[in-house]
């Protein structure tokens, strides 16, 4: 009697001991720092463009990958209370929650919800966001993007190792046309391919987000044809306020060898990162890029960077790069006419100059590769805060061609060799109306007056503003007018 009692409550024990392991496997959770959850998507993107006010509802999943239960410390907006966005997880709708927990190998689904008034002018062009979750220490995002105000969209559709995300907006053979109705936003790389052409009329305004861009891949073909009146702006989409003027927001507008001709004629490219690089991929195709007109303003990087290239500019203005203003590299063949080079960057320390010159590079075995270089720079400023604003960069084994005709610089050089400076004089102050602000016309009394080339200037002989400037000519894209409420562009 005694052992079947005994032998009941070791059974009836063994009972519970399993029924409580299986509890405490139950709330076992798994605090591993190596824990990190899994997604459905990084990226959660609200592709619909508003007319009116309007609100979408999107979905993702969050995996546990773990063999034991996780429990999610917080998930929150990173925008907080000043969000546009809105989360729900687990039926409850708000901006932060805290321990939430998942089973071994399971899901859970969050739900992200936007509204949007598209009439808003103080919204930007994408309004974002992300979720942030912390889970044992470690912390991980799902990026936020719905369109904001009313825009034509171009979202990339394609990613490749080593390549930007991008979406070809003209095809092989394709002719494509961006208009002026509405503002036109490129989110990732807007890429024309080969034998693709892109023609954007005048009026446009291009906005880039972070780290996006255009590009003319080789064997394609971009005309700007922006007006006096009516330029073609390329900046980022995000113009209010502080980002106004701010450098570094988008990437670059690359244009490689093409098949014909590229064009930009009055453009306002600004707050980016390089304003325009031009690059020979594989071959010489015989073209080159026509840039008239053009304004090329605060960008973090470079104002032109130019490898083995051929540009023919008049009337241009870069100012205020964090590097090089204009650096022409690998070679190739150049014309600048009436051009303003004035590099005052102001958001930090700049250690280069604003011109650079170079015939060469070095391959991964250390040997010098030669590339002809011919530069001429005419009736045209090149000035800044640096002590020397140009450097020449020459290999001895290749062609090596400069002049200044008829221009004002800063530098530290000798330039009594008329066989590269041509009635060109130094370290004069130009007298810019107000370089801190980009103004770079000319004041009454500045020495760039009047002492211009008349034979260059009959070869472009309206100023950047449309003003004639034949009679006596000045240097740089602007011509001195006598008008003190003229506005500044």
């Amino acid at each position: 009697m005694l052992s079947r009692q005994i032998s009941s409550i070791f059974f009836l024990l063994t009972g519970l001991i399993v029924i409580f392991s299986a509890c405490q496997k139950d709330d076992k959770f798994d605090t591993s720092p190596s824990v990190k959850l899994e997604f459905s998507s990084d990226t959660i993107i609200f592709d619909t463009v508003f007319s009116t006010i309007g609100s979408v509802t999107k979905q993702i999943r969050i995996y546990n990958p773990s063999k034991n239960r996780i429990k999610i410390s917080s998930i929150r907006l990173a925008n907080q209370s000043d969000s546009r966005y809105s989360i729900n997880v687990d039926g409850q709708s708000g901006t932060n929650f805290q321990n939430v927990e998942i089973a071994e190998n399971d899901s859970i689904f969050l739900f992200a919800r936007v509204t949007v008034d598209p009439s808003d002018a103080t919204l930007p062009f994408i309004v974002s966001d992300s979720i942030v979750f912390e889970t044992n220490g470690n912390f991980q995002d799902v990026d936020l993007v719905a369109w904001g105000q009313n825009a034509r969209f171009i979202l990339w559709d394609t990613e490749r190792p080593g390549l930007p995300k991008y979406k070809i907006v003209a095809g092989e053979g394709t002719d494509t046309l961006w208009t002026n109705d509405l503002p036109i936003v490129v989110y990732g790389y807007a890429v024309i391919d080969s034998t693709g052409s892109l023609t954007i009329e005048a009026g446009t305004s291009v906005h880039f987000h972070s780290g996006s861009g255009l590009w003319v891949y080789k064997g394609g073909s971009l005309k700007v044809l922006g007006t006096l009146e009516e330029p073609v702006y390329f900046q980022s989409d995000r113009t209010d306020g502080f980002y106004e003027y701010l450098p570094g927001q988008w990437d670059r507008i690359w244009i490689n060898e093409g098949a014909v001709d590229n064009v930009i004629n009055y453009a306002v490219i600004r707050n980016g990162f390089i304003g325009l690089q031009m690059e020979t991929l594989q071959e010489y195709m015989g073209n080159q890029l026509y840039l008239n007109n053009t304004i090329i303003e605060n960008m973090s990087g470079a104002g032109i960077l130019s490898r083995y290239y051929l540009i023919a500019a008049q009337n241009c203005v870069i100012t205020n790069c964090g590097q090089y203003a204009l650096a022409l590299t690998l070679g190739g063949s150049y014309d600048f006419r009436h051009t303003t080079i004035a590099n005052y960057w102001r958001y930090g320390v700049r250690t280069t100059p604003s011109v650079y010159l170079n015939n060469y590079y070095l391959d991964p075995n250390n040997q010098v590769i030669d590339f002809p270089l011919n530069v001429n720079f005419a009736n045209s400023i090149i000035y800044g805060n640096q002590n020397e604003e140009i450097l020449t960069d020459a290999s001895d084994e290749a062609e090596f061609i400069f002049k200044f005709d008829h221009c004002l610089i800063k530098t530290e050089q000798d330039i009594s060799n008329p066989e590269y400076y041509l009635n060109t004089f130094k370290n004069e102050d130009p007298l810019f109306a107000d370089h801190i602000e980009n103004d770079l016309r000319l004041d009454s009394l500045s020495p760039a007056r009047d002492t211009g080339s008349i034979q260059i200037a009959t070869t472009v002989p309206l100023d950047i503003k449309g003003n004639s400037r034949i009679e006596t000519p000045d240097l740089g894209a602007y011509e001195w007018i006598p008008v003190i409420e003229e506005k500044k562009r």
